[in-house]
Formats: structure tokens, C-alpha cells, sequence
């Protein structure tokens, strides 16, 4: 976030603000804490670098903390995930990776020190009674019938608890605040759970885990984090997490600071919908170059620039925010477009022998990389009597405006000469147009200083022996409608069923062969591309399309 994005940002303001009251004797320090039961999305790299940039701005440290209090979802696959995808967008925590399970004894001994204080006690309610007496929001929750235990029996039964003496949901410790609050969160809520499930980490050492509310301000105050950013649908839990800091006397106690939450047109950000999606099969997995994960978007071949440049383009979000993904698009293009090897690939081949041209003659032609970047310098294409075109780039009756190829008429081929359609081949029987017979003017080869007549079109193309086949991947939104399924709805009324096209034996240029994985081109008048990470090997190599060449970003709708 440079500091023109900043100056306008409410959180770069609201924080300016605080620290002229120089409320810490400590450097800024913010952090970013995922729970590790899934993959990193979009709008997770709003949050990222709404925290990464804050402490950037203020010479200060950002912290990667993971949350992982619930065994029952976490896994060590989802933890090097979100590392690998927080470094690959450009937010390296470098050495600052904590866990929160390796705070475990130091939260055990703050609820202690809350139960020694009359301010937690232990509650045996089912959690349908604990969701009964909660009560609504209009109407007052109703005070435990076990919130009156004394401070020794509370300390015990939690001693029983931690040594595993009852069973999962059957005890639970909770704060003792207020439940005639107009805030939920402050009516008594849950700080410690039993859960009996074997921890990434820790194992078996623990049968009770803290509630993240509880959990989150003492990791904090631990790493002497200043600022707490996070989404506004955290703001209602603020009061809870400043009262577990006041109740334990933490001194210069972080701060917690709410900003938006990122919504995108036409994709899924909400985690349960995520699940849904690849738990059931909608999807090719959570790195499906159809979903807005970090990892899907990396597949699909979205750059970390053109991903940093869409979120600073964003500013500031005070509350829910929704924004187009051709946005993201927009930026994606602007990245590529200076640095991408501009290819020539054939989705539809349609054959061209040229007549005039000597049968086993190859020419080898210089074509420019890319017409805006001269330093990517210039490859040798191969041109020959047989060639391929794409099908549409002719038209038998062509109609008012096409530029391209037809009967009698004349083109240039990119880079080569100009050809004129002489004759065209059918099939007998379907009436199919097989082949095109051209002849070309070995005058007007490019770079050769030509100077007569002009044709008003230049095609891609492709020499029939020197070219080889790949298969390519065309995406689209994934969703029919920005509107999410409700539990009742099947998936499948909202998918987009063009969401997905593969297209195979596309022909392209031979030297493609030996392109890495995530290596990014421009297919001429197709639009970007990158090598599929994941699929293909050493004898088929597979493109995914990354976006099209045309840009709708803020153009009126017809």
C-alpha cells in the first residue's frame, strides 16, 4: 500500500490518530491469524495485506499466527499451504510464524487466573440449553444454574476437566460477565471446550481447547501485538476481547481495529460454500483455477503483482464491500501485457497450402516477442507451403466489416507475407470446408520494406510440420449469478456449465514445449495464458486461460 492508497485509508487515519496519544512504548506490530482448516481466498489476501502494510508503513513487524485451537479441523497440509501462498503474494513474514497451540499452558493459566477472580466459572448446560438461556436480541439471556459455584469447586472441576474426566460437551468453562448484555458476545460466553481429537501439533497433550475469542487478545498481548486488524464482522466481539485484556491486567493492551470484508461479483469467498463446492465434486479441488482460493488463482495464472495492484486499487472498505472481479482482470492485463511472449496458437485449424510456394522450403522468419516490450527481443518461426489458420479467420460470403480472409481476397499472415485465397476445398459430402488453396507475394515479407498495395487484416498462423499440440483450458465465471445456493438449493442450478471448455489438440508453436510450470504467454487474438502447474507431462503440455484479451472493467453494459 503506497502512501498515496494510505493517506486516503480510514485505518491509516483512525491509527495516525491514536498513536499521537502514544498509547505503546513498543514498535507496531500487526499480524494476520488463519484458522488452518482450509485454503487462503481473495478476500483473506485483503485482510493479509491490510496488516502487512500497516506494519510496513510504521517500520514495524507482521506477524503469520496460525489459529489452531480446534483439532478436529486442522491439518499440517493446510498450514504449509497458507505459508507457501502468504510468501508467493509477497508478504513474507520471514521469521515471525507462531502457533497459537504453543501458547496453550500460558491461556490455561489465564483462565485460571479468571476462575480465581469469580470471573469464570464452569458450566454444565448441553449446548442446546447454552444456545436456550443465551436468549435473542431483543429478549435477555438467563443466568446458568451453575454460575454461583464457588471459586474452589470451579477450580477444581476445571483441574478435571484438563486431566480428561469427562466427556466431549459436557462441561464447559465460561466467563462471568453480563447476560442481560445487548451484545451476545458479553452474555457469559465459552472460553475453554473439551474436545478428545489428537492435535497437529500438540497431540494428545490437551482434551481442552480455548474458544478463539478467549484465545485471541492473549496471543496477542504474548507477541506484543499493537494493532489487531480484522474484518468488521469481528467488530461486536471488540468488547469481549478488550475485557479478557482489562480482566487479566495486561498492560498497553493491543488494539483491536475493524475494516470491511471483501466480497468479488460472481465468486465464492465464504468458506462453508467453498467446502461444498470441492467436498462435493463441483469442483476439481481447492486449487480448481475456477475458485478465487490463492491457490486457484495461482494455477489459473493470475500474477502476485497484478493481485497486490487490485487490493490497492480497492482503498479503503469501511463495511461490506462488494467488488467486480473484472477488476482484477483489468490489472491482470495491465501486468502481462509488457511482459508476456506474444505466441501464435490455433484453436481451430483450418488447412492453407499456399501453391506458389516451393514444397520443401522451410523459411525461418523473425517475429518480435512482444510488439510494447523490445528488450524480450525477437524468435524464429518457421514458415511453409502447408499452414494452419483459425476457421473463423475465414468467411466464404463475408460480411460488412470482415477484414479477414475470403475468396479472391487478401490478408497478411503475421509476421510472413500476404497470401490470397484462390480456391476453397469442401468435403463432398457435408459441404465442410476442408482446405484452402492460397498463393503468397514474396514481395511483401515483413520487414522487408514493402511499400504497395495495403490489406486491411493480419492473422495468426502456424506451419503444419513444425508446430505441436497442447491442450487448453478456457475459463469463465464459475457462478450464473452473484446469488449463493440457500441450503435447500441444489449447486447445480447456479453453476455456470461453460465455466470450464477444454479444448484439445490446439496447435501452437513448437518451442512452447519446453515452457516451465506457471510460465505465462499471450496467445494472439486468444488472450493470456499459463502453463497448468498440476496437469500435463513431458509429451502434452496444457495452457489455462488466464483472461481474455478484451477488457470490459468499467464499461457500460449493453
Amino acid at each position: 500500500m503506497d502512501n498515496e492508497h494510505l493517506a486516503d485509508h480510514h485505518m491509516f487515519r483512525l491509527i495516525n490518530e491514536e498513536l499521537e496519544q502514544k498509547p505503546f512504548s513498543r514498535e507496531m506490530c500487526t499480524r494476520f491469524p488463519p484458522e488452518p482448516n482450509g485454503y487462503l481466498h481473495i478476500g483473506s489476501a485483503y485482510a493479509i495485506h491490510m496488516n502487512y502494510k500497516i506494519a510496513e508503513h510504521y517500520n514495524g513487524a507482521f506477524h503469520l499466527r496460525f489459529d489452531d485451537t480446534n483439532p478436529l479441523k486442522e491439518d499440517i497440509e493446510f498450514v504449509n499451504a497458507i505459508i507457501e501462498d502468504i510468501k508467493w503474494l509477497g508478504y513474507d513474514p520471514k521469521n515471525h510464524i507462531y502457533y497459537g497451540s504453543d501458547y496453550a499452558d500460558v491461556i490455561c493459566k489465564a483462565a485460571i487466573s479468571l476462575i480465581e477472580q469469580g470471573k469464570a466459572y464452569v458450566c454444565d448446560l448441553s449446548p442446546d440449553q447454552l444456545s436456550e438461556y443465551r436468549g435473542t436480541l431483543t429478549e435477555p439471556g438467563r443466568n446458568s444454574p451453575y454460575r454461583d459455584r464457588s471459586v474452589e469447586e470451579n477450580l477444581e472441576l476445571f483441574e478435571r476437566m484438563k486431566n480428561g474426566a469427562f466427556p466431549a460437551g459436557s462441561k464447559v468453562l465460561r466467563a462471568k460477565i453480563n447476560m442481560a448484555s445487548p451484545n451476545m458476545n458479553l452474555r457469559d460466553p465459552v472460553l475453554y471446550r473439551i474436545i478428545y481429537a489428537e492435535h497437529y501439533r500438540t497431540k494428545h497433550d490437551w482434551c481442552i481447547y480455548p474458544m478463539y475469542d478467549f484465545a485471541h487478545p492473549i496471543q496477542d498481548a504474548i507477541e506484543g501485538i499493537t494493532y489487531s486488524l480484522c474484518s468488521i464482522e469481528f467488530k461486536d466481539h471488540r468488547p469481549l476481547y478488550e475485557w479478557v485484556l482489562n480482566e487479566l491486567e495486561i498492560a498497553e493492551p493491543p488494539r483491536q481495529r475493524e475494516f470491511g470484508r471483501l466480497s468479488l461479483t460472481g465468486v465464492v469467498t465464504s468458506k462453508r460454500f467453498l467446502r461444498q463446492l470441492v467436498e462435493g465434486c463441483y469442483v476439481e479441488g481447492w486449487d480448481d483455477p475456477r475458485l478465487p482460493t490463492i491457490r486457484g488463482l495461482r494455477r489459473r495464472g493470475y500474477t502476485s503483482e497484478s493481485i497486490r495492484t487490485f487490493i490497492e486499487e480497492i482503498g479503503s472498505i469501511r463495511t461490506q464491500s462488494t467488488v467486480d472481479i473484472s477488476l482484477l482482470d483489468h490489472f491482470t492485463r495491465q501486468d502481462l501485457k509488457g511482459k508476456s511472449v506474444s505466441i501464435m496458437a490455433v484453436m481451430q485449424p483450418l488447412k492453407v497450402v499456399i501453391t506458389n510456394y516451393p514444397e520443401e522450403e522451410v523459411e525461418l522468419l523473425s517475429i518480435e516477442n512482444n510488439s510494447e516490450n523490445e528488450a524480450l527481443g525477437k524468435r524464429e518461426v518457421p514458415f511453409s507451403r502447408t499452414i494452419y489458420i483459425e476457421r473463423d479467420d475465414f468467411m466464404e460470403e463475408p460480411v460488412k466489416g470482415f477484414h479477414r480472409l475470403s475468396p479472391n481476397g487478401e490478408v497478411r499472415l503475421k509476421g510472413a507475407y500476404f497470401i490470397r485465397c484462390e480456391e476453397v476445398m469442401k468435403d463432398p459430402d457435408t459441404g465442410e470446408i476442408i482446405e484452402l488453396r492460397c498463393t503468397y507475394d514474396p514481395a511483401t515479407k515483413s520487414g522487408s520494406g514493402f511499400t504497395g498495395r495495403k490489406v486491411k487484416g493480419t492473422i495468426h498462423w502456424i506451419s503444419a510440420n513444425h508446430c505441436v499440440k497442447a491442450d487448453v483450458n478456457l475459463y469463465e465465471k464459475l457462478l450464473l449469478d452473484e446469488d449463493l445456493p440457500k441450503d435447500s438449493e441444489d449447486w447445480t442450478t447456479k453453476l455456470n456449465p461453460e465455466s470450464l471448455v477444454r479444448k484439445k489438440d490446439v496447435l501452437m508453436e513448437a518451442w512452447v514445449k519446453h515452457a516451465g510450470p506457471e510460465e505465462k504467454f499471450q496467445f494472439l487474438r486468444h488472450g493470456y495464458f499459463c502453463v497448468d502447474r498440476k496437469e500435463g507431462d513431458s509429451d502434452r503440455i496444457v495452457f489455462n486461460r488466464i483472461v481474455s484479451l478484451k477488457d470490459s472493467w468499467n464499461k457500460p453494459k449493453t
